[in-house]
């Protein structure tokens, strides 16, 4: 996508700071980080969200997030992180390219978690229900 700055970045048209790369992906430092080390993990291909992306292009991602994760939690000294991908732009997506936030976690950095809301577990059964019926449908 000529417009995509993510597809830019992978073209090298714009500067990035890169941490890894292979074929199918590329990992570099967020420019708007939420912690150091902030990274994201991008498909080389252009896909605009997870569902559009093919299963061995996931799967490939989640095994380069397994293997850099450590290094980059070692880069910045920190032990945990989060990792998120947000879908569509109702879920935060900001950059229409498929892509992974590895977000390390640090004791005094006093991020939120997310709220959790109350359900009841008649809520709970109808959600499950009209989950299920939509897997029956497939």
């Amino acid at each position: 996508m000529d417009d995509c700055i993510f597809c830019k970045i992978i073209k090298g048209e714009l500067p990035s700071y890169k941490i890894y790369e292979d074929d199918l992906c590329l990992v570099f430092l967020d420019i708007n980080p939420v912690t150091n080390g902030h990274a994201l993990v991008v498909t080389k291909e252009h896909y605009q969200t997870l569902l559009d992306a093919p299963e061995d292009v996931l799967v490939h991602l989640a095994r380069k997030i397994k293997f850099i994760a450590p290094f980059i939690l070692q880069g910045v000294n920190s032990e945990a992180f989060n990792l998120t991908v947000n879908n569509g732009t109702i879920a935060g997506q900001v950059v229409p390219h498929l892509h992974w936030h590895i977000i390390p976690r640090f004791a005094d950095n006093k991020l939120p978690m997310w709220p959790g809301m109350s359900v009841t577990a008649d809520d709970l059964n109808k959600i499950q229900l009209a989950i299920k019926n939509q897997l029956v449908k497939s």
